[in-house]
Order: structure tokens, then C-alpha cells, then sequence
């Protein structure tokens, strides 16, 4: 392909070396994977600066450079530089260019907040096939695309631009007529996401998360508001309109109905939503209640655990109300949907009158919800396992200790990838917000560094009528100790520790 076609998308570059009528291989912006006659576009990253293995990619054969720092710029013949003013934004578009916009070809349903965001995907994506609609997934789970799943348990929600775009491609080439994208806040500020061309647009809720990324909470909902920016911007496609799906029990729902759509629909407990629950229960290992809707009346049951799940339950009827899906067919999908990969998720066994869960909650508002779900099927002790992630917002670590305190009776603080910080030194933070509630330690809170420790305390430590909820890694593969990534797998650590409990 030729790199001019490439940049056919972007403003305002300059070629500053070279000519754009040439021929282009493939895109990469990590240096390791160039290969002869590639495109390398040197990215500023959060630790590594692209432009420092520009020099590695045209030892490797690339011969087209996009960057934004031309003190970087190679001098060898026969190879071509363009400069831009953001290369992650460039990335997007070059990525999407190459795959032949693939975006332009789906109806593409994108799903950000702080909370619920994998949940709410997850229940699109049932519904859509569920009524023989053939849709694709990306998900911080993995990405479901046809008969594949590609696992991205890894610390990002939403995967680079080339992956996205690669996957919007796989799915086009099988057929699929919807793409569903959870969508990040880091994704949306750093244009993972920029040429995926969205159509519906749908927020969860907003707390406080990343702020050690964004630096203030204004700056996080900024972020979060670029996908409904996209949104009006976005390719407009034959015969679909682009529809915001808004919180409107959330404190900035004012603020994100501001943005321009072709429709807007709203979901909630408030009497104004246009999808509002009421009756709402939890009984036998299900949730149920009432819909209002613009279609009238209906009742839900969902195996999801927790009150937390009617307002992803909502958006997503919002979702598939707007594509025109009977009411029928998706309240019987949503009844079809027993459990999600590490949200509230039941771990089977047999030899124990206890329940073990494995959930995601790395918030404290996440957590507060997990606790008190975990309240209504549990009738004696709760046993919470959970740390913090070092380099991220350490505002939120004392809250969590005070959430704790609050709803489990018995704490264990432990890792949650520390990376470069002192493990001890984030439990401290942590622990403190237990101290504040006059929790004792060494009754009430545990300080165990090694998490397959914490868990297994936890376990051996339960009886009859507990509940041991391990919170924060559910499917994530890896866990960051200073800058490398050791493999974890939170189900073989319970597993193991419920068997050992056994012997």
C-alpha cells in the first residue's frame, strides 16, 4: 500500500524527508515487530518514548517514519519521514486506513465509565447474538470475533489502535454487522480508539479513577466525554443514527446530554429515564425487577449478582431498544447471561458450606458494591482480599481501607501489582483507612504482602455461612513487580488454596 494512502486521513502533516509515493509493507509503532519496507511511527509513551528505537526500526528494514520530533529524524537514503503533530492520533488513522476502515462497515457501539463498563458490553454483545444478530467483541477480557477469542487480560481496557483495528477487520471479514468496543479512559485520551467511528455511545457512571494519569477528576470526565465527541463527528453511515446512551442517575448525566447525537436515551431509577427500574430483588441468586419503558412495561431476571447490575442491565436494553431488537427477545437473553469472567463470579465448590467470589472491584466505589452484593447472600462473616495498584491514584487507597471496614468483617491487604512502589508502603496507605474506623489489626485486618498468601489465609480462615471475596485481579494474567510482569492466575491460586483446605 502507499504511504500516501495511509496519511490520507491526517491534517497538516509535513514530509520532511523522502516521498510518500511509496510502498508500505505494514504499520508498527513497537520497533521489534518491523520488518523489511514497514511504517514505524515513533509514539511518546507513558514510559518509553518511541523516538529513542527509531534508529532499532531502520536497522530492522523500515524504510517510512512518521514522528513528531525531527531532532530524531534518520539520515539514510532511500527512506521517507513525515512529521505530525500527534503521532498517537496519527496511529489510529494510519492503522484504520490500512485495514480499509473497517469501522465504516459495522454498526460500532462503544461503552465508557468508571464501573460496570465489561458487564454492559458483555450483555450488548449477548443480546445482539442472542437475537441473530452477528456481533464482535472488545472487551478487557478478551476479544470475541466469531468462533475466536483472543484473550487481553493484561492492565488495559482497550487495546492499541492496530489491534483495534485488526480486530474491526476480523470482524467485517466474518460477517459481523456490530462491533462492541469497552471503551477506556486512558483509550480515549491517548486516540486508541480515534478512527472507530462510533454510531451509539453509552456512559455507566463516573467516580474518581486514573486521576494519577489525568491529575484531576475535571480532566478524567474530559476524557470520558471525547467518546461522545467522536460520536457527533464520527463517518456517518447509511441508514444509522448516532445514539447517546446516558446514566441519568450519574452527577454529570447534565453535562454529557450536552453533546450532540441524532438521539438520546436515558436509563436509571429516576421516574424521567426513559428505562427505569423499580421492584427491584434479590433472592435465590437472582436479580429481578420492573422495566418502564417507551415500549411499556416488562420484567427482568438475571443470574448477575448485585442492585449495582440494573443499571447495566438498563443500559443495555437502552442499547438494544435503539437497534430495533423486540422487547421479548432481549429481556429472554439477559436471563440467558449466567455470570461474566471475574464480575461477582461464583467459584464452584462442593466440599464447603462457604462461597468463594472473584470480582474486579479495584475502586472504592467498586468495592462498596461488591461487599454489600456480597451482604445478601452471605449470614455470617465476609472475607475481603484486596490491595491497591502501585503508580496509580493513591487517593483512593485509604477509602478502600474505610469501604472495607465498613462492609467486611474480616480484611486482608495484600498486592495488587505494586510495580515500582513498596508493597508494605501502599498497605500502610491502605491500612490506615481501617485504623480510622477502629478496626483492630491482627483481628479484624491482616497486613500479607504475598497475595497467594492473603487468599489462602482467607479461605482456611472461613466457615460455614462466610463468603471470601477476592477482589481487584479476577481475569488479568500477570501481576507487576517493579517493571515485570510475573504470570498470576487468581482462579489456580483460589482453586489451589480451596484444595489444600481440603486436604
Amino acid at each position: 500500500m502507499k504511504l500516501a494512502k495511509l496519511l490520507q486521513d491526517i491534517q497538516n502533516y509535513e514530509v520532511v524527508k523522502g516521498s510518500p509515493d511509496k510502498n508500505i509493507q505494514n504499520v508498527h509503532f513497537d520497533s521489534r515487530k518491523v520488518n523489511e519496507n514497514d511504517l514505524f511511527i515513533a509514539i511518546k509513551g507513558v514510559d518509553e518514548d518511541g523516538h529513542a528505537f527509531i534508529k532499532n526500526a531502520l536497522e530492522d528494514g523500515a524504510t517510512g517514519f512518521v514522528l513528531e520530533d525531527e531532532q530524531f529524524m534518520p539520515d539514510n537514503k532511500g527512506i521517507t519521514v513525515i512529521k505530525v503533530k500527534n503521532s498517537r492520533k496519527a496511529l489510529a488513522h494510519i492503522a484504520a486506513s490500512y485495514y480499509d476502515y473497517p469501522a465504516r462497515k459495522l454498526t460500532v457501539i462503544g461503552v465508557t465509565g468508571t464501573d460496570g463498563k465489561t458487564t454492559t458490553s458483555t450483555l450488548i454483545h449477548h443480546i445482539l447474538q442472542h437475537a441473530n444478530l452477528k456481533a464482535g467483541l472488545i472487551t478487557s477480557i478478551n476479544a470475541i470475533i466469531g468462533e475466536h477469542i483472543y484473550e487481553t487480560g493484561f492492565h488495559t481496557t482497550t487495546p492499541d489502535a492496530i489491534s483495534i483495528q485488526k480486530y474491526l477487520n476480523e470482524m467485517v471479514s466474518a460477517g459481523c454487522e456490530y462491533a462492541v468496543i469497552e471503551t477506556s479512559s486512558h483509550g480515549l485520551a491517548q486516540y486508541r480508539v480515534e478512527a472507530c467511528e462510533y454510531d451509539v455511545a453509552v456512559l455507566t457512571n463516573i467516580t474518581s479513577e486514573h486521576l494519577d494519569y489525568h491529575k484531576s477528576q475535571e480532566e478524567y470526565i474530559k476524557a470520558k466525554a471525547r467518546l461522545f465527541t467522536m460520536l457527533a463527528q464520527s463517518y456517518k453511515k447509511e441508514n444509522i443514527s448516532k445514539i447517546s446512551i446516558l446514566n441519568k442517575d450519574d452527577a454529570n448525566y447534565e453535562e454529557f446530554i450536552q453533546f450532540l447525537a441524532d438521539r438520546h436515551l436515558s436509563y436509571g431509577l429516576k421516574s424521567s429515564a426513559d428505562f427505569r427500574a423499580e421492584n427491584i430483588e434479590n433472592k435465590q441468586g437472582k436479580l429481578s425487577f420492573v422495566v418502564h419503558s417507551p415500549k411499556g412495561e416488562f420484567k427482568i431476571e438475571s443470574p448477575l449478582l448485585g442492585n449495582y447490575n440494573v443499571h447495566n442491565i438498563l443500559a443495555a436494553c437502552a442499547v438494544a431498544y435503539s437497534q430495533h431488537i423486540p422487547t421479548n427477545a432481549y429481556a429472554e437473553a439477559i436471563t440467558t447471561l449466567d455470570h461474566i469472567k471475574g464480575r461477582m463470579e461464583l467459584i464452584p465448590y462442593e466440599k464447603g458450606a462457604f462461597k468463594v467470589i472473584i470480582d474486579f472491584a479495584h475502586t472504592a466505589y467498586a468495592l462498596e458494591q461488591a461487599l454489600k452484593t456480597t451482604r445478601t447472600f452471605t449470614p455470617n462473616k465476609i472475607h475481603v482480599v484486596f490491595g491497591s495498584a502501585g503508580l496509580r491514584d493513591i487517593k483512593k487507597r485509604k477509602q478502600m481501607g474505610i469501604v472495607a471496614s465498613k462492609f467486611a468483617d474480616k480484611i486482608y491487604i495484600t498486592a495488587e501489582d505494586p510495580r515500582t512502589e513498596d508493597v508494605n508502603a501502599i498497605i500502610d496507605e491502605i491500612a490506615q483507612g481501617c485504623l480510622e474506623q477502629e478496626r483492630d489489626e491482627g483481628k479484624d485486618f491482616f497486613r500479607i504482602p504475598d497475595r497467594k498468601q492473603a487468599i489462602e489465609t482467607a479461605i482456611m480462615n472461613a466457615d460455614d455461612g462466610d463468603t471470601v471475596l477476592c477482589c481487584g485481579k479476577a481475569h488479568e494474567t500477570t501481576m507487576c513487580y517493579g517493571r515485570n510482569e510475573q504470570p498470576w492466575s487468581e482462579y489456580e491460586v483460589v482453586q489451589k488454596a480451596l484444595m489444600k483446605r481440603m486436604d
